[in-house]
């Protein structure tokens, strides 16, 4: 079995140094860049399974490397390495799709827990859907919208789009409204209500056709969030 392979966008020699030691060491197979310019080059192209970015990069801002990634490659896993106190940034990897994040300094026996963690939970993130077959409906998601059986239709704004791919991306489990919130709307779930999230909902099963009483597409599952049906 191939290892896995983890991408170390890292400017401090040192720091890059130990990193890849402790990866090799590990079992992992490593790629490195020193700079953003290659980082970024590597991170859309080359073949890997994890992304280790650092925030503060020259030749390319991380956060912006991490935007880039996120439209290209939407499933890599991506662990951000930032200073202490860099809150902001913390909250905007998180914003843009960031799995986690290592404050530095930190120790190899940390860094190896968390990446260890976002690999073991990376066969979950949704991998890209373009259309959905039910039956004799077809959401069709390039085009927002849905193709009833009786050749009529009904379209979908680009939240409710994005709300039904992820559910169906990620059909046989279920998804909490905070997942959603950083994944769908690209929000820190902290402190952020989820009103909005069940309104959305609400909406999409009534453009689905989906009986709010007894919905049998986008399923409630009390206390924990929602679900595809299957």
């Amino acid at each position: 079995m191939t290892p896995p392979r983890v991408l170390t966008v890292e400017d401090d020699p040192a720091i890059r140094r130990g990193i890849v030691a402790a990866l090799t060491f590990a079992g992992y197979g490593v790629l490195e860049a020193a700079d953003g310019a290659a980082g970024l080059t590597l991170a859309t192209t080359a073949a890997c399974d994890l992304l280790l970015l650092d925030v503060v990069l020259p030749g390319g801002d991380g956060l912006e490397i991490l935007r880039r990634v996120r439209q290209t490659r939407p499933t890599l896993p991506v662990i951000l390495l930032t200073a202490r106190g860099a809150e902001q940034d913390k909250v905007e990897g998180l914003r843009l799709g960031a799995d986690d994040y290592v404050v530095k300094p930190f120790s190899v026996r940390e860094l190896l827990a968390r990446v260890e963690a976002v690999l073991r939970r990376s066969p979950e993130r949704p991998r890209p859907v373009a259309a959905i077959t039910c039956g004799e409906m077809t959401i069709d998601l390039a085009r927002r919208e849905v193709r009833h059986g009786d050749g009529s239709r009904t379209e979908l704004s680009e939240k409710e789009a994005e709300l039904a791919a992820y559910l169906a991306a990620n059909a046989g489990r279920v998804i909490s409204r905070e997942e959603l919130l950083q994944r769908v709307w690209q929000l820190d779930p902290r402190g952020v209500t989820t009103r909005t999230i069940d309104m959305h909902v609400m909406r999409l099963r009534e453009k689905l056709g989906d009986d709010p009483a007894r919905p049998s597409r986008v399923l409630t599952v009390r206390g924990r969030g929602y679900a595809w049906g299957q």
